[in-house]
């Protein structure tokens, strides 16, 4: 097996082949049956990125907009951050469902985050421990078929992918993020499940907040109407893009603003065992970083801040290593936004102060501030579709 996962790094695998070593992982274990849920099923994966909490705000919006999202998701690893991670911030909430339990959930609420399980495609978590200790694990084909291998066995209609590109993404560079794109889409419609995939900014975190308990709170918000203008783009964007391939008339604007996206929030976490009235954890040691100039904020390197909250405890470094519920960065200035010299741009949170000083190294060369206010980028780049 290992013989075979270096060949296929070293040589790729054709359309044809990629597709069979997909469908061979999905059919390894168990695929889901939603049968029973009346409405369009659709799901949403993200390769992951810093601050990235969209998941936590779709999937009740597109269910307050008539769809159905069955979200399996993982947890952090390294810089990013995991949502599974982030919904344990919440008292109660339980994420490891019986999938059977999961699929009851989708069918009286509308939606459900929790844990893949240990069912579904378990081709894939062998090859996965294997290719980790192969230094197979950075190849396009192989990243593609274990993403859609769980999401093919999840059963959904549809599926969006938000591949990330920039500084805080699994794959910085454009045209590596555009191959994994294509890839993915073209195993999905390979497969019958209609896919497509949106290529989005990840060079500033998304949002104001990196970190398990924070990201919770700034979701909320933003199912209130009072999200960061970044994160409302990136995540109405994916709503309408998972509306649209399943061909449902839903508004997610309007779904916010009439309270709809909370209230479908509130009795998911209620279904998962949630309080979504408990106070969320506060870290206790908190430290600032300042602006060292006067000027426009250019660069908030997502790779640097996403590495600070990890330092914090926010992150693991191993799958079996435990998370703080509370520690992360809260971002108080964005790119673009103009800064005085002294000006808190960062606030550090952790439950251990001796961990600031190891997250303030991973911070030097992170802010940028210039004279000049910098060009505004854009966070959808492209649409790709089959």
């Amino acid at each position: 097996a290992s013989a075979l996962l270096m060949a296929i790094v070293w040589r790729g695998m054709a359309p044809g082949e990629l597709a069979t070593w997909t469908d061979a992982m999905v059919t390894s274990g168990r695929q889901l049956d939603l049968s029973s849920i009346e409405r369009p099923t659709v799901d949403k994966h993200s390769t992951g990125g810093v601050g990235d909490k969209v998941s936590l705000i779709l999937a009740p919006l597109v269910a307050a907009c008539g769809c159905a999202d069955p979200m399996l998701s993982g947890r952090g690893l390294g810089h990013t951050g995991g949502t599974l991670d982030k919904l344990e911030a919440i008292d109660g909430m339980q994420v490891d469902l019986d999938l059977d339990d999961a699929v009851r959930i989708v069918r009286e609420v509308g939606c459900v985050i929790c844990s893949t399980g240990p069912d579904l495609a378990p081709a894939d978590r062998k090859l996965y421990a294997l290719r980790d200790v192969t230094g197979t694990v950075e190849s396009i084909p192989l990243i593609a078929s274990s993403i859609m291998s769980k999401k093919i066995a999840e059963g959904t209609d549809a599926l969006v992918l938000d591949v990330k590109v920039g500084s805080g993404a699994f794959l910085p560079d454009l045209d590596q993020a555009r191959e994994l794109a294509e890839t993915l889409v073209g195993i999905g419609d390979a497969e019958g499940l209609k896919t497509s995939a949106l290529l989005t900014a990840m060079d500033a975190p998304l949002g104001r907040t990196a970190g398990n308990g924070l990201e919770v709170s700034e979701s909320v918000d933003a199912l209130k109407g009072n999200g960061p203008d970044d994160l409302m783009e990136v995540t109405l964007e994916l709503a309408r893009e998972m509306l649209s391939l399943t061909g449902t008339e839903g508004d997610p604007v309007q779904a916010i603003e009439s309270g709809a996206a909370l209230e479908c929030w509130h009795a998911m976490v209620k279904a998962q065992g949630g309080d979504s009235g408990a106070p969320i954890p506060e870290a206790p040691e908190r430290r600032t970083v300042a602006a060292e100039s006067s000027g426009f904020l250019t660069r908030l390197d997502a790779r640097a801040v996403g590495d600070a909250a990890w330092r914090l405890g926010a992150g693991r470094a191993r799958k079996e290593h435990a998370v703080s519920p509370s520690a992360g960065v809260v971002c108080l200035a964005k790119p673009g936004d103009e800064v005085e010299k002294g000006q808190p741009v960062l606030e550090l949170h952790t439950e251990d102060h001796g961990l600031l000083a190891h997250a303030l190294e991973a911070l030097p060369g992170a802010i940028e501030i210039d004279a000049e206010a910098p060009e505004p980028r854009p966070l959808i780049i492209e649409r790709i579709r089959a």
